[in-house]
């Protein structure tokens, strides 16, 4: 019981010395984030203190798998949307991205039997793929407002033309969506060489051979891809219907 309070002790000491790097260098530079990496790492210790424990019960008892997708996919939603809250219908846009984005891409694998439907596997992909939902809602949506103020006169001199919001805005949405997928396809794209993926070592780490490993990491980048696609995508076309403009940058 001591062995276990000073690992955890030794742990958590680990830890804060690397989040007090990271906020004395962004403070040293300029970048001005504050102390929002420790509260950062702090909220995620406590969320991955209750799921680890909620996670107990949920494999246990497959039926609650369902619930706990649910509240995956609200928090994602919630936190992209939370994002896109100054763009015209941004909240809107955030949710059903996310949601069809990530409910696309799992369904997919599912069905196609890359992966078997057990509450494990089911609960580990549909994590990582509703993460990176987000994330494209996110990305795809604040490129997609830096490209309508950057570009601001092109949208309006189409509009002037008669054009409808949708044709206007479309350059704009497929760039958002561009720049929101490169960094994902270039991890993708350096898996092997340059990084070896979380699920790839988490199944390992599980006892899985590297040919399994291999295999649920290849899954998880292709529902990656797909999902973050088909979420960024659905974001910047629903953006796009506006007929406003976004207020000029104060």
């Amino acid at each position: 019981m001591v062995t276990d309070v000073l690992d955890y002790a030794r742990f958590g000491a680990g830890l804060l010395v690397v989040v007090l790097a990271t906020v004395f260098v962004a403070w040293r530079s300029g970048v001005g984030l504050g102390w929002t990496p420790l509260t950062s790492l702090a909220r995620a210790v406590l969320q991955l203190s209750i799921v680890a424990l909620l996670l107990r019960g949920i494999l246990a008892v497959p039926w609650t798998v369902v619930a706990f997708l649910g509240l995956m996919l609200a928090t994602a939603s919630a936190t992209a949307s939370g994002r896109l809250s100054e763009l015209w219908h941004g909240r809107r846009a955030a949710v059903t991205g996310v949601v069809v984005g990530a409910g696309v891409a799992l369904s997919l694998v599912f069905l196609l039997q890359l992966v078997d439907l057990e509450p494990r596997y089911l609960v580990a992909v549909a994590g990582i793929v509703i993460g990176n939902a987000m994330s494209a809602a996110t990305l795809a949506g604040r490129n997609f407002l830096r490209g309508v103020r950057h570009r601001r006169d092109e949208v309006e001199a189409w509009l002037s033309l008669g054009a409808t919001p949708s044709h206007a805005h479309l350059e704009i949405g497929q760039e958002a969506v561009r720049e929101s997928l490169l960094p994902s396809l270039d991890q993708t794209r350096s898996t092997g060489l340059v990084t070896l993926p979380g699920a790839f070592v988490g199944a390992l780490f599980g006892g899985a051979s590297p040919a399994v490993a291999a295999q649920f990491q290849l899954v998880v980048l292709a529902g990656i891809a797909l999902a973050m696609t088909v979420t960024g995508v659905i974001v910047t076309r629903l953006l796009g219907r506006s007929p406003y403009l976004p207020p000029a940058p104060t």
